[in-house]
């Protein structure tokens, strides 16, 4: 479809993007800054409520404890619903699953509503579990509704679009958390509970618009609604094109068998890009973002900010997240993804050790403080540049249509994992290590900068052939060979993505290089 690209961006897409990225995306970035504002008060909630049950004030030990299972349990419901998540899209499609778990957000939100009135902490503790769920959920499926309702010259940009909501997600929380707002003690179920509105607006709204396209002709082989639906996104554009391709990739994966988890880790032929997942999955998580996120005001609290003055300056940081999100948005396909990688993490590390610094030296110098607040935004800025969106893609590019189903459950499965593992240890580091917890963040911002330069090729304006080549180049076969011969070099046979099956290669002048 060759028009304007403004022109593509039609009413339809643009409200599903919108709609989706608003309802799904931006409650997981909600449900990870929710908990900081009004921590206070339902450490208060759960003390008093073990007072009246027991007669026995909870130890302080004891209440970091429960207090860090109600942050990280979110992050427990986030594993599962990543690991069912392929079920779920199977049997209901792209937007069926966004629309029906969110009934998921109505239970939670009343539970987590209604968890005071009812005296109740488990209920706040269950309620985290659930919006866990929908988000592990929402995190694959969304990207993945986005993906194949865009045309290919959007893909890309549509691709990082849950990453800005993400981040609105956050500052949201962030602004409602003020104590002329939702700040107060007595509005703090109401402010966890804020969730269902967004979701609700979803709702109303998503039903009406059409299912995705390659779900219908490739898993459903239904022609008539496909063209339906491809009429709703496309403007003034010939779909005919582009529903010969969705038939010519059915016809291909009918022929191919999906991967599972186990078969995936246990295939050599992949074993650089399995390992890739791997590490930038668990350092986008153990990077010390989600620290930030839970514990921002008790950072800005042991940095020596005055406490009225925290929840402006967590605020603050919320708007630096946001823009850092849209310039990684509209940068990464000039730039792309490996600088924006080894730069975020980088600077990551960079801030972790001076926030190290910063922490050890504000006693002395009363400026330190302020050195740290720099330091945490940093640190954001960091992560939303780069790490923040990147991952997701690299998943999808560097694996085949067969490789990547499983490969995203063991992306986001590990991704879930560390992001409990922070969210629950986090506290327990700064009582016992103070401000040199943050040296462990920074040796894994670094140790993945590192891993990136090195291992991880430049994706951009590859095709997926050549992304397989690129890692093939450690074969000994690839390195001795390689490919100068051009015409005459035909590879027999591909065993699985990005490796040759024996090592064994056809000469033949006459034929052209294929898979």
């Amino acid at each position: 479809c060759k028009i304007p690209l403004k022109l593509q961006l039609t009413a339809s897409l643009l409200a599903v993007a919108f709609l989706t990225s608003f309802g799904s995306s931006m409650l997981y970035g909600y449900n990870l800054a929710v908990v900081n504002s009004p921590a206070g008060y339902i450490k208060d909630f759960y003390n008093k409520t073990m007072i009246n049950r027991t007669g026995a004030a909870l130890t302080e030990e004891t209440l970091t404890i429960i207090y860090s299972l109600t942050v990280s349990i979110f992050a427990i419901g986030g594993l599962l619903g990543s690991l069912i998540v392929g079920m779920l899209v199977t049997r209901f499609g792209r937007k069926g699953t966004v629309v029906k778990t969110t009934m998921l957000v109505f239970i939670a939100g009343s539970l987590m509503g209604f968890s005071r009135i009812c005296k109740s902490p488990e209920m706040v503790i269950i309620g985290r579990f659930i919006t866990g769920i929908h988000s592990g959920i929402s995190l694959s499926v969304v990207p993945m509704y986005l993906g194949e309702i865009a045309p290919k010259s959007l893909r890309g940009f549509l691709g990082l679009v849950p990453c800005i909501f993400i981040s609105t997600g956050v500052f949201l929380a962030q602004i409602l958390g003020l104590h002329e707002l939702l700040g107060k003690e007595e509005y703090w179920p109401l402010f966890l509970s804020v969730v269902v509105v967004p979701t609700f607006v979803q709702l109303m709204l998503l039903p009406w618009f059409p299912e995705s396209p390659r779900y219908l002709l490739i898993e459903k082989d239904n022609i008539h609604a496909t063209i339906t639906a491809l009429k709703w996104y496309r403007a003034n554009c010939n779909i005919q094109a582009e529903i010969e391709e969705m038939q010519e990739e059915q016809r291909s994966l009918s022929t191919l068998e999906t991967l599972s988890v186990w078969k995936l880790v246990r295939d050599d032929t992949v074993r650089w890009q399995v390992l890739s997942v791997v590490v930038i999955n668990i350092g986008m998580q153990l990077s010390s973002i989600d620290a930030i996120w839970f514990y921002t005001n008790d950072i800005f609290e042991n940095a020596g900010i005055p406490p009225p003055e925290i929840p402006y300056t967590t605020a603050g940081t919320g708007i630096i997240e946001i823009v850092a999100a849209l310039v990684g948005c509209f940068t990464i396909e000039k730039l792309g993804r490996r600088p924006l990688m080894i730069g975020g993490f980088a600077v990551m590390g960079v801030c972790s050790v001076g926030i190290t610094v910063a922490f050890s030296l504000q006693a002395q110098l009363s400026f330190m403080r302020y050195i740290s607040v720099c330091c945490v935004i940093g640190i954001i800025a960091g992560f939303c540049i780069g790490p923040a969106g990147v991952p997701f893609l690299i998943t999808a590019e560097l694996f085949k249509q067969s490789h990547r189903p499983a490969a995203y459950i063991i992306g986001g499965s590990l991704n879930w994992v560390s992001n409990f593992t922070v969210g629950f240890i986090f506290p327990f580091m700064q009582m016992s290590a103070g401000a040199y917890s943050y040296l462990v963040f920074a040796t894994v911002c670094f140790s993945v900068a590192i891993y990136v330069y090195f291992i991880i090729p430049e994706t951009k304006n590859k095709t997926f052939m050549e992304i397989s080549q690129m890692f093939s180049r450690k074969q000994p076969i690839m390195d001795t060979q390689g490919l100068i011969l051009g015409d005459q070099l035909q590879l027999k046979k591909m065993n699985g993505y990005g490796g040759l099956e024996n090592a064994s290669l056809d000469f033949n002048s006459s034929s052209s290089y294929r898979n």
